[in-house]
């Protein structure tokens, strides 16, 4: 006999975007269930990269944020990248990874960690355990679902008993995956390569800090051609990962067993690999694929993450760009939900993340080509040996060509641009005459209050981020002067408005009203993801305010 249940918003996936979603919605007071087929949070390491945007959502959508600070990795160990001939040969180059230092602090309250999704989980999925409304389920599986104007009915099944669970709810959210049912069932394509490359993920526990200690780091390209592959140190005292290329047309996944495995994992090390303990626990594979769903909702359900993208490792892009998928779509959920916004804003979630996925495909792809130029400098691109390498390595000739190849993979490591600066171009936004800004370099960031882009950050005289001022709830109005005339203009615009007044509310350093760009007398509408959605002179203000949130909630 089938269980019956109804909640307004339902969410197939418990991986960190789903998690998020869900913490979203419990910040903004609704109910949410969330289902998942494994039987808890992720156990072995997959993404690690969370990056300054997902941490300034996590930060706004509630999430114990000491308790993600105690779990990322000290950027002393996790702060470069090198290039070695083993892992414990020769360094051939040595690159900053992100910028984690106190000085991106201008720039955002929280900036990029790395941080294991076996290790984000179980924090995202136990606090969002003491948040009223919100319902995590295991061993719960996606069968089916199905839409009418008025919601959709999912056929869900415990794993455990077999027992269907039917769930009525006004949208669903598709957390559930690359492989998504969901996305498959409502007949959505992906776009794009399907696999550019196969790698097999060698999980090891083993202590290999003393191997690297001169030059610690989170990422360890190992350039032989015997052995070539990426470690990645989730744990430099203990856990690691070991990518490595494989052609799933000769071989499969039975073809690397715990022995071999070892044997690669030790041979990459090098001749301290032969005597370090070394635990292999896992072994799986993977296909580094480039693609975006064709469309990303289907009526009243929403792909979010890697159900609507996926791409290469090279960037750590996907979880990011999934968190930030949810930041947009639940606050527009939530206005449909309260009537302060027609159906149709949930036309924008699309038209504003599609082309950031699309943007951060590309990105990601460029990426992961780039390392040929290396590959050449160091001859072993036309010639895959040890002996072209070590020849390579040994020629001082060759010195500068290597040393700019090096140089050349720094975008790789070096997005911050990309991942704060991104501007929505079309939208739930009123841009009026405004320019779109054009897209800038990955790596450089001129934080502006342009519409369709992230608030700027600055520190408060309380000590809050300017982007805590943001109601995660109903749209914000930041004004700079003049704020009685704003505050009648905002008694006019039909909505739930909060009114933030600069100098009076807050007090703000001088530097961001110049990054706002705006005059004495100006104000900036800021939707509940911290996006900028209208900016006012208030020499015009009457009757401008309510026509631009007419226009940004699509009335």
């Amino acid at each position: 006999m089938a269980v019956s249940l109804e909640v307004p918003f339902l969410v197939v996936g418990a991986g960190p975007v789903g998690l998020t979603a869900a913490h979203l919605l419990a910040a903004a007071g609704r109910r949410c269930l969330v289902v998942e087929r494994r039987e808890g949070p992720q156990r072995h390491p997959a993404a690690h990269v969370v990056n300054a945007r997902t941490l300034e959502i996590l930060r706004q959508a509630g999430v114990d944020m000491d308790a993600v600070d105690a779990v990322a990795k000290d950027p002393a160990d996790a702060g470069h990248v090198n290039f070695v001939s083993r892992l414990d040969g020769q360094l051939i180059g040595r690159l900053p990874f992100e910028r984690q230092g106190a000085d991106c602090l201008d720039l955002t309250p929280t900036p990029l960690r790395n941080i294991s999704q076996h290790v984000l989980e179980p924090i995202l999925g136990a606090t969002l355990g003491t948040r009223a409304g919100a319902d995590l389920r295991y061993r719960k599986v996606w069968e089916s679902s199905e839409q009418d104007p008025d919601g959709v009915t999912s056929r869900l099944r415990d794993l455990d008993t077999g027992e269907v669970i039917e769930v009525r709810s006004r949208a669903l959210l598709a957390a559930d995956g690359a492989g998504s049912g969901i996305r498959k069932a409502a007949g959505i394509e992906m776009v794009g390569p399907t696999a550019l490359q196969s790698f097999v993920a060698i999980h090891a526990l083993a202590d290999l800090r003393s191997i690297v200690a001169d030059r610690l780091g989170v990422l360890h390209f190992v350039m032989d051609p015997a052995v070539s592959g990426v470690f990645i140190a989730h744990d430099l005292d203990r856990e690691w990962v070991f990518m490595v290329g494989f052609d799933p047309d000769v071989e499969s996944v039975d073809d690397y067993d715990r022995a071999r495995c070892e044997g690669i994992v030790r041979a990459a090390i090098g001749a301290a690999g032969e005597s370090v303990p070394l635990d292999v626990v896992g072994v799986d594979t993977w296909h580094m694929s480039a693609q975006v769903a064709e469309r990303m909702r289907d009526r009243r359900v929403f792909l979010v993450g890697d159900a609507a993208h996926r791409f290469p490792p090279t960037g750590g892009l996907g979880l990011n760009t999934g968190v930030a998928d949810v930041h947009d779509l639940v606050w527009k959920l939530g206005a449909v939900d309260d009537g302060w916004a027609p159906a149709a804003i949930l036309d924008t979630y699309e038209s504003e993340r599609r082309p950031v996925a699309v943007a951060n495909c590309e990105q990601s792809t460029t990426n992961a080509f780039k390392i040929v130029t290396l590959l050449d400098a160091l001859g072993i691109a036309a010639t895959p040996t040890t002996e072209a390498l070590d020849k390579a390595l040994a020629d001082p000739s060759r010195r500068a060509a290597i040393d700019a190849a090096v140089a050349d993979q720094a975008t790789h490591f070096d997005m911050i641009g990309l991942q704060l600066g991104y501007c929505y171009a079309d939208g739930a936004l009123a841009r009026g005459s405004e320019d779109v800004p054009a897209p800038g370099h990955p790596s450089r960031l001129d934080p502006h209050a342009a519409v369709g882009a992230r608030l700027p950050h600055a520190w408060t005289d309380d000590g809050r981020s300017t982007l805590d001022l943001v109601d995660p709830r109903v749209l914000t109005l930041v004004s700079f002067g003049a704020h009685d005339t704003w505050a009648t203009e905002g008694r006019r615009v039909g909505a739930p408005l909060q009114h933030l007044r600069i100098g009076l509310d807050v007090q703000v350093a001088d530097h961001w009203r110049r990054r706002c760009r705006l005059g004495a007398e100006g104000a900036l509408l800021v939707r509940p993801d911290q996006h900028v959605a209208w900016r006012g002179d208030g020499a015009d203000a009457a009757g401008a305010l309510a026509t631009a949130v007419d226009t940004v909630l699509c009335r």
